[in-house]
């Protein structure tokens, strides 16, 4: 399934706030999964098809985090990353953005996916 996606695009972190803010606003309401790569504790879906509320990144003077909120009226579910290190972004072979890939700094990787619209 990774395998489709092409991840290549670095997001510079002093563009996180501002690009997960349009990301937010553009993919409201569209499905998503979360799933944790984790070389040592293995691989972990955490939520698959639920609707995306926003993704709110903290500066590190601020938290140093992103929180992933996931909820159609009310937030349902919630997953944070702290120290994110690296965002990458992914394409399907149209350049339309499809996944995002977030690494903290202690080596764990989040991998957004986004359902087809």
């Amino acid at each position: 399934m990774v395998s489709k996606i092409d991840i290549n695009k670095s997001v510079p972190r002093e563009r996180w706030g501002e690009f997960f803010d349009q990301f937010s606003n553009g993919n409201r309401g569209r499905h998503i999964s979360i799933e944790i790569i984790d070389s040592e504790l293995g691989d972990e879906e955490l939520i698959q098809n639920a609707p995306l509320m926003g993704m709110i990144y903290d500066r590190p003077g601020k938290g140093d985090n992103l929180a992933i909120e996931v909820g159609k009226d009310e937030m349902t579910y919630g997953h944070t990353i702290d120290s994110p290190t690296e965002v990458l972004t992914g394409q399907n072979s149209n350049g339309v953005m499809i996944a995002i890939w977030i690494t903290d700094a202690a080596g764990r990787k989040t991998l957004i996916q986004l359902q087809a619209t």
